[in-house]
């Protein structure tokens, strides 16, 4: 596990490096985020489920994503030629506007054991099934690693998060350097996706 999670870093470090290089602009970026805000929130926090928040996202993650689903290797049916033709710069000039919004400050409702096992698989992981600590790419408070492209996570819409899972599990997103987030998900139960994604929405 420890070899699996060094080759990750080694990797998605390298990838972070490119992103890192591409400085956003968060005052260039702000007119062309306000079409995302029909989805995303004036504000980048989604009043839908369904839709993630973007709010403190980190600005390296948020670049990424656009420029994978302009270039068609994320498929987001929602975002269909919203950002066709986003130049490398206009990506990053929005991922760095919505990294500067204060991120969501998420409330959990749900039982104390769902919460546990959450907890459990984010800070320990479940060595039995093969699955590492999600704390160890997303960091201990779910604020991700911007210099390694790691989302950061604390606040996200639970539903965001684990139809994001589920389509890891079944391969239907395959923008994950390594497929690293594809094994991983694919030795969760629907328990853990649902319990991890209730604990990381109040974690920050």
């Amino acid at each position: 596990m420890r070899k699996l999670l060094a080759s990750l870093a080694l990797t998605l470090g390298a990838i972070g490096v490119a992103h890192a290089d591409l400085e956003g602009d968060p005052a260039a970026g702000r007119e062309m985020a306000q079409s995302c805000a029909a989805c995303h929130g004036a504000e980048g926090i989604s009043a839908v489920g369904m839709f993630p928040n973007l709010a403190g996202q980190q600005a390296s993650y948020l670049t990424k994503q656009i420029m994978n689903i302009r270039d068609g290797e994320r498929v987001v049916a929602q975002m269909a030629g919203q950002v066709d033709n986003y130049s490398d710069q206009d990506a990053a000039d929005v991922a760095a506007y919505f990294a500067n919004m204060t991120p969501n400050l998420g409330q959990v409702e749900a039982d104390d054991e769902v919460i546990a096992r959450g907890e459990e698989l984010y800070r320990a992981g479940d060595m039995a099934k093969g699955i590492p600590a999600c704390a160890a790419c997303h960091s201990p408070t779910g604020q991700g690693i911007g210099t390694a492209v790691y989302p950061a996570l604390s606040g996200q819409k639970t539903d965001y998060l684990v139809s994001t899972l589920q389509d890891f599990a079944a391969g239907e997103r395959a923008n994950d350097p390594s497929a690293i987030m594809r094994t991983i998900a694919a030795k969760m139960s629907d328990r853990d996706m649902q319990a991890v994604s209730q604990y990381v929405l109040g974690l920050h």
